[in-house]
C-alpha cells in the first residue's frame, strides 16, 4: 500500500487516505509523503458526504474486507471513479492452506475452492473494477482455477529499487557478514508459525554444526509465546521491531524464512535480495516470486534440508556470492519500481478511458452490484441505524 501511495504521488496525483484503523507509534508519517489522511467510520453515512465532496478519480480498497464495507458506497456515491482492489495476496488461499497445515492435510486447490472467504474474495474482484495482484502464482489461479477474466486483473508485484554496481560495493562482503536472520510482523499468522518451526525444528541442527552463530528474530507486534523464546544461550534472540531494517539484513549471512502456509509474494525476500542477503526457504515462501531465474539460496520442501542448506550456504563463499548475484538479477528483472509504477499508471488511464465500455463486458461484476451486495450494504445500514442514539 505505502508503494502505491508513492506511484500516486510521484505520478502527480493528490492522494487521501482514508482508514478506519486508530494510528500507532509504527503508522507511517503520512504528512511527510505529502499524502492527506482521514479517519473514517464503518457502516456510517458519514462516508457518503465525504465521497460526494471529494469526487475521486481512483478509488484503491485496501484488501477486500475494506471494498465490502465502502465499495457499495463508492459506487452509489461516486460511479465515475475507477474503484481498484489491492488484494495484497489472496486471503483464502492463505486461510484456506493454514486451515489445511492444522489438521495436517496437504494443500489442494479444491480446498480453496470451497473455502467460504474464496467465495467473498471472488465476489469482491469481479465487483471492482480492477485488482492488483502481486504473485503470477495466484494470477494463474484465478484466471485458469477460477476462470475470472484477466481483463479485471494486473500482475504488479511489490517493488524494489534497481541495483547498481555501486549499491553492490557498499554492501559487507562475505566475512563482514554474521549471523542468521529472520523478519516478520507478529499479527501475521504465517510468521509466527515460521518462527516456531525455526526455534523447534531447524535451529538446534544449525547451532550443533554452527556454534558460534546467533538466529536473531525481528518484527513489530511479536506475541507472548515468541518473546518467551528469547534463550541468548542458545544463540536465539528475540530482537523485536527495528527502525533500520536494510542495515539488519546488510549484515546478515542470511535470511531464514521457513514459511509452512501463506499467499501472496513475501516481503521479506524481497528486503533480502535488495541488501544483497541469500536465503532458505520453503515452496511456499518462493512461490510466485522468481519466475524462471534461479532463487538467491535454497529453496527447501522439508525442515531437515532446510537446516543443512543453511549450514552449506552459511559457509561456502562462492555459492553464497552466487546467492547475492541471483537476488540482484530478480529485483532488477522483475521488480523494478519505475517499470512496475509505469505499468500501474498506464493501466489506470486506459481504463479510466473506457470505463464504462470495461464495466458492460463485466456481466458478473454488474450481477454483483445488483443482487449480491444487498447482503453487505443493507448489514451496514442496519448497523448505522442501531448504532444511533435512542
Amino acid at each position: 500500500m505505502m508503494q502505491l501511495l508513492e506511484t500516486f504521488r510521484d505520478f502527480g496525483y493528490t492522494v487521501i487516505f482514508g482508514s478506519t484503523a486508530t494510528p500507532t507509534p509504527y503508522s507511517l508519517d503520512l504528512d511527510a509523503m505529502q499524502v492527506e489522511s482521514v479517519s473514517l467510520q464503518m457502516n456510517h453515512s458519514s462516508f457518503d458526504k465525504f465521497i460526494q465532496d471529494l469526487k475521486p478519480h481512483i478509488v484503491v480498497f485496501d484488501r477486500f474486507i475494506t471494498e465490502e464495507q465502502f465499495g457499495w458506497r463508492v459506487a452509489e456515491c461516486a460511479p465515475q471513479a475507477v474503484r481498484v482492489l489491492n488484494t495484497e495476496d489472496l486471503h483464502s488461499l492463505r486461510k484456506s492452506r493454514e486451515d489445511c497445515y492444522k489438521i495436517g492435510e496437504g494443500f489442494n486447490v479444491n480446498h480453496w475452492k470451497n473455502h467460504p472467504m474464496a467465495l467473498r474474495e471472488l465476489a469482491s474482484i469481479y465487483r471492482s473494477d480492477l485488482s492488483l495482484m502481486v504473485s503470477s502464482y495466484e494470477m494463474q489461479l484465478l484466471t485458469q482455477e477460477a476462470k475470472v477474466p484477466d481483463n479485471i486483473l494486473l500482475y504488479l508485484p511489490l517493488m524494489a529499487y534497481e541495483l547498481y554496481p555501486d549499491d553492490v560495493l557498499s554492501w559487507p562482503n562475505f566475512n563482514e557478514c554474521q549471523d542468521f536472520v529472520c523478519v516478520g510482523n507478529g499479527k501475521h499468522a504465517p510468521n509466527v508459525e515460521a518462527i516456531k518451526t525455526l526455534k523447534k525444528n531447524i535451529w538446534p541442527q544449525i547451532k550443533k554444526a554452527l556454534p558460534n552463530t546467533r538466529l536473531l528474530v525481528y518484527g513489530a507486534y511479536l506475541p507472548q509465546q515468541v518473546l518467551e523464546m528469547h534463550n541468548p544461550k542458545e544463540g536465539f534472540e528475540v530482537k523485536g521491531w527495528v527502525e533500520d531494517l536494510d542495515a539488519v539484513l546488510q549484515n546478515a549471512r542470511l535470511l531464514l524464512a521457513p514459511i509452512q502456509f501463506g499467499a501472496g509474494i513475501k516481503g521479506k525476500l524481497i528486503d533480502a535480495m535488495s541488501n544483497g542477503t541469500p536465503s532458505i526457504t520453503t515452496p511456499v515462501g518462493a512461490e510466485g516470486m522468481n519466475d524462471n531465474f534461479q532463487w538467491p539460496g535454497f529453496i527447501c520442501p522439508n525442515l531437515e534440508g532446510f537446516a543443512q542448506c543453511a549450514i552449506e550456504l552459511y559457509q561456502n563463499q562462492e555459492k553464497w556470492s552466487q546467492a547475492q548475484t541471483h537476488g540482484i538479477m530478480i529485483i532488477n528483472s522483475l521488480y523494478a519500481k519505475r517499470k512496475l509504477q509505469d505499468k500501474f499508471i498506464e493501466c489506470l488511464e486506459n481504463l479510466g478511458n473506457q470505463l464504462e465500455i470495461h464495466r458492460t463486458q463485466n456481466l458478473v461484476g454488474k450481477m454483483l452490484h445488483q443482487q449480491g451486495l444487498a447482503a453487505t450494504k443493507y448489514m451496514g445500514k442496519w448497523i448505522e441505524e442501531k448504532n444511533k442514539p435512542k
